[in-house]
């Protein structure tokens, strides 16, 4: 396992990150607690979740993953993990959360931090991130800004604020964003430079082979400005490996909850996953060890988020670390992207 610093922080973490968004839901107790024991037991120091898992989303289930994360991390070393969870930003249908409206003012984001600390049983957060943009943006399937879709939100000075006394507190390390875009990112760091504010040191999207789009402006402001990329849904919600193109399985997460999938019902999203496949068939590997070995070692991340149901789907994408693709093997996946560019931004 190769260890990264985390943007400009002092946190240095695992090139893979657990993400626990199954847990409470398509996980028990038991079952997620195996994963984590597992993780830690292989160099895997970086657990990510959030107030609002586990998904999808319900009042029932709000905050069990932190709860059962929490409960974990009370028997662990707490300063060898490197424990990441992120704040639900605005949302009509979240009312559940902290009584709703959720937001990114004070109040709200110092009620989120509490929460969180208490479920998690710990002190501190290592990187507390915005889940995603209080302002309007296309995100989780949109493909464009729409100026009609404006709303009020709070403005990023207000948050950097609030963050900042959150910081000043202990309550948390370092600040991260999530389901951000280049303007997004650049104005926290130009606002945090100018005011003297906490500076974003990490923003985590979805960075897979149907969804390239970090690469168009995102990708040159991390590198830039030295903030770490996090990749969620490497696997693209279970499609790049393939089980979605025949007899979708039983148990699969966008069976269960087909809602999820709006990102992925786009014309070109079944001919790009069927040429992944055959790359991955005629390469003598899986097609998740394809798609998990490519983001792996993409020179713009710093860590992947992972996530399984099981324990042998964890061992097999922390397997694919081991597998490095060749220069021809990278200009063939290339090829497929140009044929089918970001059918599922």
């Amino acid at each position: 396992m190769d260890y990264r610093m985390l943007g400009t922080s002092d946190l240095r973490v695992s090139a893979i990150c657990l993400g626990t968004m199954t847990f409470g839901e398509q996980n028990n107790e038991a079952e997620a607690r195996s994963q984590l024991d597992w993780a830690l037991a292989h160099g895997i120091n970086f657990i990510d979740t959030a107030e609002m898992y586990p998904v999808p989303p319900r009042a029932e289930t709000y905050g069990q993953t932190e709860e059962i994360v929490g409960r974990w991390l009370k028997h662990q070393e707490r300063s060898r993990i490197v424990l990441a969870t992120k704040a639900a930003g605005p949302a009509r249908s979240l009312t559940w959360i902290r009584g709703g409206p959720t937001g990114f003012d004070e109040k709200n984001l110092t009620e989120a931090i509490n929460g969180s600390l208490r479920r998690l049983q710990t002190d501190y957060i290592d990187l507390y991130q915005l889940h995603w943009p209080a302002r309007n943006q296309p995100m989780f399937g949109q493909w464009r800004f729409d100026p009609a879709n404006e709303r009020p939100a709070t403005p990023i000075l207000e948050q950097l604020e609030a963050l900042a006394k959150l910081v000043q507190a202990g309550k948390i390390r370092y600040v991260g964003l999530s389901n951000e875009h280049p303007w997004g990112v650049m104005t926290f760091l130009h606002l945090a430079k100018e005011y003297g504010l906490p500076r974003v040191v990490s923003v985590q999207n979805a960075f897979n082979l149907l969804n390239r789009t970090f690469e168009w402006g995102l990708a040159e402001v991390c590198w830039r400005e030295q903030v770490a990329f996090l990749p969620y849904s490497p696997l693209a919600f279970g499609h790049l490996t393939g089980k979605y193109l025949q007899s979708p399985p039983a148990q699969g997460r966008l069976t269960r909850f087909p809602s999820f999938g709006q990102r992925y019902t786009k014309p070109n999203v079944l001919p790009a996953v069927q040429a992944y496949v055959a790359l991955a068939q005629a390469w003598g590997m899986s097609p998740a060890t394809l798609a998990l070995a490519w983001c792996y070692r993409h020179p713009g991340v710093t860590s992947t988020i992972i996530g399984a149901t099981t324990l042998a789907q964890l061992e097999e994408n922390v397997a694919a670390w081991e597998v490095q693709l060749t220069s021809e093997q990278l200009a063939a996946i290339d090829a497929v992207h140009l044929r089918y560019t970001n059918p599922a931004p």
